[in-house]
């Protein structure tokens, strides 16, 4: 089990330690005489092995992301608890942050880095302090299950939430309160920003995307095509496209430019699977937006070309469902975290 270090309320104080990473290897398997019997492949970055494993976390992991930095990574779940681990040499844990009373179902960093959100069934969300593991501010307004959040990309700092009470609700991160709410007619299960911040994206159990204009507080528009809850939603990286994970068992790419065409559907991907246990999986972008990734119930994570919808990667190895994916920021390297209490970082060749 990962050793781990617990950092509860706001007394105690966290020291992130930079390091340098290990040049990257093409390793040779060698004969007891010392010659070389087989290159091995080619490395592509810089972790300890190609695939690492990352154990000791107490319940089902729900959501993990990459620092901006890719340095680090944080992971929560139904233990109710934030992990933080190092992503080279050991992947150790190195530190736990405590402070919700339900599962955790979402997790995100701020665009600096400095900030944790997280959404929990406990009906907050709650801001960390990267730096000292502190929590800054428990934000309460819903009344119930919190499923998702989202924090703006650029501009005022503000954080949307979806929840199980049929409510959006954006957050001044300034501020405790809830600064704006809209009304949906069903449970809401994802929510994105727009990369302008301007618009916030949710999906729920009515099958749609809507759209929704924040200075005129209303729907801008509504997209339809899957015919099951939305599960995961996903701004690319330039912010021209939405990715929407379904319990249809489709991952479906949006073009959200404005004035683009009536129908915005542009792609429909193939082979992620869900299942009777209805987790909330989610989906994910390459940072160059030339690949997409999702969990999987069958315990495998779909990694497919984004231009020509292609199955890239279909990667075993997790015994449960796969709900969260996360490319690294600068290395080809993807994260995924599952219902078997399992966090992988595995090395994309090529």
């Amino acid at each position: 089990m990962a050793s781990k270090r617990r950092l509860d309320g706001g007394d105690a104080s966290m020291a992130i330690v930079p390091h340098t990473k290990k040049q990257k290897q093409n390793q040779i398997a060698l004969s007891d005489k010392g010659n070389a019997l087989q290159a091995l492949p080619q490395r592509t970055s810089a972790l300890q092995a190609p695939i690492m494993l990352l154990t000791g976390q107490e319940g089902e992991i729900c959501s993990a992301r990459f620092h901006p930095s890719g340095e680090t990574l944080a992971s929560v779940g139904f233990d109710r608890l934030v992990y933080l681990w190092n992503v080279y040499d050991e992947c150790d844990n190195f530190a736990v942050l405590k402070g919700h009373s339900g599962a955790i179902m979402d997790v995100h960093f701020s665009t600096d880095g400095d900030t944790i959100f997280t959404a929990s069934t406990d009906k907050t969300l709650a801001m960390w302090d990267y730096e000292t593991g502190s929590r800054i501010k428990k934000l309460k307004g819903h009344t119930s299950f919190v499923n998702s959040c989202c924090p703006s990309r650029r501009g005022m700092q503000y954080i949307v939430s979806g929840s199980d009470d049929c409510t959006i609700k954006l957050w001044d991160t300034r501020k405790r309160g809830c600064v704006q709410t809209f009304q949906n007619a069903y449970q809401v299960t994802a929510v994105a920003f727009s990369d302008t911040s301007d618009q916030i994206f949710s999906g729920g159990i009515d099958d749609q995307i809507k759209v929704w204009d924040l200075r005129k507080n209303d729907i801008l528009y509504t997209m339809s095509g899957h015919t099951d809850t939305v599960s995961g939603l996903r701004l690319s990286p330039d912010g021209s496209f939405l990715l929407s994970n379904s319990m249809d068992n489709t991952v479906r790419m949006w073009d959200v430019r404005a004035f683009a065409p009536m129908e915005r559907c542009l792609k429909v991907f193939l082979g992620a699977q869900h299942s009777f246990e209805k987790n909330l999986i989610k989906c994910g972008w390459s940072p160059d937006g030339l690949m997409i990734a999702s969990g999987s119930a069958d315990r495998c994570v779909y990694v497919w070309d984004t231009n020509s919808r292609r199955i890239l990667y279909k990667l075993p190895g997790h015994n449960g469902s796969v709900n969260d994916v996360d490319f690294h920021p600068t290395e080809p390297i993807l994260l995924s975290c599952g219902s078997d209490k399992k966090i992988y970082l595995g090395e994309l060749q090529g």
